[in-house]
């Protein structure tokens, strides 16, 4: 019997992508949906984590229970399959985001030594604060000897010479303690990671509930290590977001302009992008070449990095990439790593667009690779821009369809810009929680999914959450469909219950505060560490909650844990592949509670999704005394 094919309705929420769904089967354009449709059904042994080729034993495949039960060659049965599986995925979305601020680390070492000039400290107070943060003696030292001295500190966190990362005197002592007890403490970033693929090498940790630990610690190590170490040393040389008012969705390429997008997860990058767009050479170039402008747009996280610090729009998230090639007005793609689909590459190769890959770890066939660095990166984004203009003139105007209007969003709640429009403490945010104004705060993270609706979960868990009065912080991908759905605005505030309506009205801000990309969701972690201190409890005692509901990414699954790991309950909208264990799948859905004070729920229906988080918030008021 033949599959019935979804239709695009099922697809997407949004008019702009509908359109462009449309027009890709019009244009003979294979889009991820097309993908999906013929990979489906997929195998249940590789949906329950039950399938293992660690060795040349194997590979194999595990039956879970019953008369058939069976163990791998080695004798790993399904609870150990499963662990396995499941601490290399963490592992590696840990990495990832670990390594990206390695990228950062470098650039700031490389400012100090004085070896790069094209990239600078952009906010010397703040590298000052973190410097004395870190423990160090920074007295008479001038932006650059600071530089120097944090990158060297930071550095010894992602080797093994302390055994304690910098950032760990920011949590409750609470926290550090259970940590301590249970033996994650993560020690240094690399460490952990390299540790869980020795653990899962075939005959070394067979013990899933100590695999699981560690898959904890791995994540930790990244959390309050790797991602919060981008996400500060971002700030330092970039800026530290403020406030400030953007544009998103596929309405924000210009017809009339050369348009090249940035995509990716790396301000290293698209920051020598932003410079050379504005470089008068290349503006001259671009009106000879016919067109009124030179516009930058942004895709994912990339696109949030700029946007949170320079208000450059945003043309669409993950599921948007394939489609904003689609429009036919695209010159050129520009990526640096993460998220990006191989596919993007022969998407572009059916129109004029030109695809540029930039890191040397990161490279993809078919594409031209303009590699950037910190000694040449200023140089190479403008042969990147001026080979965009070029393409102009290659642009089929017959295939041009640019669908949609832009809609307004507020970007550019850094931490300290969310506690400075508090006057500087958190205060008189407690005093709103305790009030019941604010009953909550809920980060809602992450990718979006083809199996699911297209930013159907994310939309309408805001919408709910917001109503109850639950104030939302928001990152990565779910930031475009929540500018897309007007919720980053003030006037959102409207949506809101009574009470959180009313603190947002009288702050100007919108009930839904776009925080940065995925690696921010540091900041999200940070806070609630700020908050438990000025309460003097734990972070599993807050009403507050995580949810990551339309994920997909090795890198979701250490976001997930290392907020789990912290005390934070979190909602995913489709499990890991671990539900061919059911030890393993009972240790996530309840089990952690008791060993970490909190656990993961799956529900991809958004309605009921807010329902459980209610329930949560409602528990830890009560436990800490506050009526609703």
């Amino acid at each position: 019997m033949a599959k019935e094919k979804r239709s695009i309705d099922d697809l997407t929420i949004w008019d702009d992508a509908k359109q462009m769904i449309k027009k890709a089967e019009a244009d003979g354009v294979e889009t991820v949906w097309d993908r999906l449709e013929d990979q489906t059904p997929h195998c249940k042994f590789c949906e329950g984590g039950l399938t293992c080729n660690k060795c040349v034993m194997g590979p194999c495949r595990i039956i879970a229970g019953g008369d058939k039960k069976q163990r791998g060659v080695c004798g790993a049965d399904a609870d150990l399959t499963v662990a396995r599986n499941f601490g290399r995925f963490v592992a590696a979305g840990a990495a990832s985001h670990s390594d990206h601020g390695r990228d950062l680390l470098d650039t700031l070492e490389a400012i100090g030594a004085g070896e790069t000039s094209d990239y600078t400290i952009r906010d010397e107070a703040k590298l000052k604060r973190i410097c004395e943060e870190a423990g160090l003696n920074v007295a008479g030292m001038d932006a650059k000897a600071m530089a120097e001295a944090l990158a060297e500190r930071f550095f010894e966190d992602y080797g093994c010479r302390r055994g304690e990362l910098a950032f760990l005197a920011r949590l409750p002592k609470q926290r550090t303690e259970l940590w301590a007890k249970l033996g994650i403490t993560p020690r240094s970033i690399d460490r952990e990671v390299v540790e869980m693929m020795h653990r899962t090498h075939m005959g070394v940790d067979s013990d899933p509930v100590s695999l699981c630990l560690h898959a904890a610690r791995v994540s930790l190590s990244d959390g309050w290590g790797g991602s919060m170490v981008a996400t500060e040393l971002s700030d330092i040389i970039f800026g530290t977001p403020e406030p400030r008012q953007a544009t998103v969705n596929l309405g924000v390429i210009k017809e009339d302009q050369v348009n090249i997008l940035v995509h990716g997860h790396s301000p290293i990058v698209s920051e020598m992008i932003l410079a050379a767009v504005k470089d008068p050479e290349l503006l001259a170039q671009a009106k000879a070449a016919g067109a009124s402008g030179i516009n930058l747009a942004g895709l994912c996280c990339t696109g949030n990095e700029l946007l949170m610090r320079q208000g450059i729009p945003m043309a669409g998230n993950h599921l948007m990439t394939e489609l904003a090639l689609v429009t036919g007005a695209v010159e050129a793609v520009v990526v640096d790593y993460q998220c990006i689909m191989p596919s993007l590459v022969n998407v572009a190769n059916c129109y004029h667009t030109k695809f540029f890959s930039t890191s040397d770890k990161a490279k993809f066939a078919g594409a031209e690779h303009v590699e950037f660095n910190y000694t040449n990166a200023k140089d190479q984004a403008k042969v990147v821009v001026a080979r965009a203009v070029e393409a102009f003139k290659e642009r089929d105007k017959n295939r041009v369809d640019i669908p949609g209007e832009p809609v307004s969003m507020l970007t550019g709640f850094s931490n300290e810009a969310i506690l400075g429009a508090l006057g500087g403490t958190p205060d008189p945010l407690l005093d709103a929680v305790k009030g019941g104004q604010v009953r909550g705060a809920v980060g809602i993270v992450g990718c979006n999914n083809p199996k699911l609706k297209h930013d159907y979960v994310h939309v309408n868990l805001a919408k709910e959450l917001i109503k109850r009065d639950v104030l939302v912080l928001v990152t990565g991908c779910a930031t475009v469909a929540m500018g897309k759905a007007g919720l980053l605005m003030p006037d959102a505030a409207e949506q809101a219950g009574p009470g959180l309506s009313a603190v947002c009205k009288s702050l100007g801000i919108p009930p839904v505060l776009h925080v940065g990309s995925c690696v921010d969701n540091a900041r999200i972690i940070h806070l609630c560490a700020v908050l438990a201190n000025a309460l003097g409890v734990d972070i599993a005692d807050l009403p507050v909650a995580a949810s990551a509901p339309e994920w997909y990414s090795e890198k979701a699954a250490a976001i997930g844990l290392y907020a789990v790991s912290s005390g934070i309950y979190t909602h995913l909208g489709l499990p890991p592949n671990i539900t061919g264990s059911e030890a393993i799948t009972n240790l996530a859905l309840g089990g952690l509670e008791g060993v970490v004070g909190a656990a993961f729920a799956v529900e991809p229906d958004p309605f009921k999704a807010a329902d459980l988080i209610d329930a949560r918030i409602k528990a830890k008021r009560k436990a800490l005394g506050l009526s609703e």
